[in-house]
């Protein structure tokens, strides 16, 4: 959903194992996710970023958005999981959906730039938001 349409109430965040959703009185519920994959935010960046663990739907802003990424994931092993063109949505950030219990680095080329930053989805404190990927 469009930056300007999402509800200034709701919190959204992605933990490894679930969605959790809390609102302004600080109701929470926790939707689980897929148990063979996780999803994970990758917002890459030229100039500025911000520091991030679990990404927030509601409230991360990326430095390029609208921008067609390509996007390598490559296991440790060496097997490719992603090589595709990607979007980012109008927050800079593209989604990934990850095969759970994989550690790899994860590359992104845009404009003659590219940048490479590890990723895991092995444990449940993981990172599901990439914000240390610089272009250069």
């Amino acid at each position: 959903m469009p930056i300007e349409d999402r509800p200034t109430d709701l919190l959204a965040s992605v933990q490894p194992d679930s969605l959790v959703l809390r609102d302004d009185t600080g109701r929470e519920t926790r939707m689980p996710l897929p148990a063979d994959e996780v999803y994970i935010s990758v917002a890459p960046f030229r100039e500025q970023t911000h520091e991030c663990h679990f990404h927030s739907l509601t409230t991360c802003v990326g430095e390029l958005a609208d921008t067609e990424l390509r996007v390598i994931l490559t296991g440790d092993d060496g097997e490719v999981l992603i090589d595709e063109t990607r979007r980012t949505y109008d927050n800079g950030f593209a989604g990934l959906w990850v095969p759970r219990g994989v550690s790899a680095t994860l590359t992104i080329e845009h404009a003659g730039r590219t940048g490479s930053a590890p990723i895991s989805t092995t444990s449940p404190d993981d990172p599901t938001c990439i914000t240390n990927l610089q272009l250069v």
